[in-house]
């Protein structure tokens, strides 16, 4: 690009997909020659390390991460904590303020990308550097949450209000169940660290950025980008479609052999990503699921709660039953090899956005089963919205069933299904918009020149109709 180079720091949440995808944009943005500083505790860094593929360009700049009461020794990220300590990782967070005003004041770059740390603008405004909020939630679930219309009702809203979605949300057909609506109202009164409350955090991160941008592309959030920016009243931009470069790496030979002994199209993979931890009758619902398909599967998921591993946790006599077709896996897996491979037919997924980027580049067809937060409402856009697959049903509370399981695998494998054809149509279609590189390049050059006329302030305006859009 002609215009001058920029300096850009990054402090994302200290949960390690948010920490990738982050830094997923660094590498998209370094390679047009922007300068990085990621700021990140020295754990994550490591592990970051062998993704940076312009290290000219992109810095770490390791931090300590205090001690909290509650907190492990030396935990700095999520994975270093079962679920319910997270808010102890925010806290810890939050105490790192002045080394981040420090480090930011030494380094003076132009703009920084952050995203639950709600004390970044006023930061950033005091040193001069323009905020920029970026968020790899779904705006599907932040215009249905967190906008001025839902935040300002505060305490009076109801589990009712939260059924139907908000005035003027670009999709009616996007709702909450019962059991969602109040798990998110149960949310709103949650603190998520420093006594701040989760939904005070989010939308004052939110409000208070010079700049909003997602993790998406218009062609399939880009009713949603505008409502978010007129609710706001800011400029929201895009970066364009998440599509992972492949792996350098070989899948390992165990999941490579077994998988090649099925048909092309014939075997279900199941992974509900690094942090879900099942309750153990959900664990044990899904692998019966699967065994009632009749068909090979590849399931991957963690222990499920108070097991130390898969093969304690799994129903009586279930390994003896799916001998042969059934691989159920503990640890991490090559999610992208994996998902490529030609005998994976089917991918029932919880839905996280990272998940769902790797799925829509790929031919498996999708059954979703949701958990928590956003999950939900990427579940909905991508089974109502843009019909890409089928969710599993749930009773009113929430739980599914071996039945449930079974139907939606049976219904996207059916080929002879007026669904299921559909389902592959829409999905084909997707998959070759997304995966045309012109359109990808074309994201990430337009979000370059955006950065540059706002450093410049040229471009913080929105609209005449007040929607702020790349």
């Amino acid at each position: 690009m002609d215009s001058r180079s920029l300096h850009i720091a990054m402090y994302p949440w200290l949960a390690m997909g948010h920490q990738t995808a982050f830094f997923h944009l660094c590498n998209k943005l370094a390679k047009r020659g922007h300068k990085i500083s990621f700021i990140t505790p020295k754990k994550a860094q490591a592990k970051l390390e062998p993704y940076n593929l312009y290290p000219n360009l992109i810095t770490f700049v390791p931090i300590t991460v205090p001690h909290v009461e509650g907190l492990p020794p030396n935990a700095e990220t999520t994975n270093d904590v079962p679920y319910p300590l997270q808010p102890h990782i925010m806290t810890a967070m939050d105490l790192t303020k002045d080394d981040i005003e420090a480090h930011l004041s030494n380094l003076k770059p132009d703009l920084v990308f952050y995203d639950f740390t709600h004390w970044m603008p006023t930061l950033t405004k005091h040193l001069g550097i323009k905020a920029v909020h970026y968020c790899t939630a779904s705006s599907v679930m932040i215009g249905y949450t967190v906008t001025p219309d839902r935040y300002y009702q505060g305490i009076n809203l109801t589990e009712s209000d939260l059924m139907e979605p908000p005035e003027g949300y670009p999709d009616s057909s996007i709702k909450l169940h019962a059991h969602e609506a109040r798990a998110f109202v149960g949310k709103r009164k949650d603190t998520f660290g420093s006594d701040v409350l989760f939904y005070d955090r989010q939308f004052i991160a939110l409000n208070e950025a010079d700049v909003l941008a997602y993790r998406t592309c218009r062609e399939i959030e880009g009713p949603y980008l505008d409502y978010i920016g007129k609710q706001f009243n800011k400029l929201v931009l895009a970066t364009g479609p998440v599509i992972l470069d492949p792996p350098t790496s070989d899948l390992d030979e165990k999941f490579s052999s077994w998988l090649g002994g099925f048909e092309a199209g014939s075997v279900v993979y199941c992974c509900f990503g690094s942090e879900c931890t099942l309750r153990p009758n959900q664990f044990q619902e899904l692998l019966l699921g699967l065994e009632l398909t009749g068909m090979p599967f590849l399931a991957a998921l963690k222990p499920p709660s108070g097991f130390e591993s898969v093969e304690a946790a799994m129903p009586e006599g279930f390994e003896e039953r799916v001998q042969g077709r059934g691989f159920v896996y503990g640890g991490w897996v090559q999610q992208q090899l994996i998902l490529a491979h030609p005998s994976v037919g089917c991918f029932i997924t919880h839905c996280g956005s990272g998940s769902l980027s790797e799925a829509l580049v790929n031919n498996c067809k999708l059954v979703l089963c949701p958990n928590v937060g956003d999950q939900i409402l990427n579940a909905r856009m991508m089974g109502n919205n843009l019909e890409v697959g089928v969710e599993v049903e749930k009773g009113d509370d929430g739980m599914f069933t071996k039945d449930s399981v079974c139907k939606a695998v049976s219904i996207v494998m059916d080929e002879e299904n007026e669904t299921s054809r559909k389902i592959t149509d829409n999905h084909t279609r997707l998959r070759e918009m997304l995966l045309n590189k012109d359109l990808e390049s074309s994201y990430v050059d337009n979000f370059c020149l955006q950065l540059q006329e706002i450093v410049e302030g040229k471009n913080l305006s929105v609209d005449s109709n007040g929607v702020g859009v790349q």
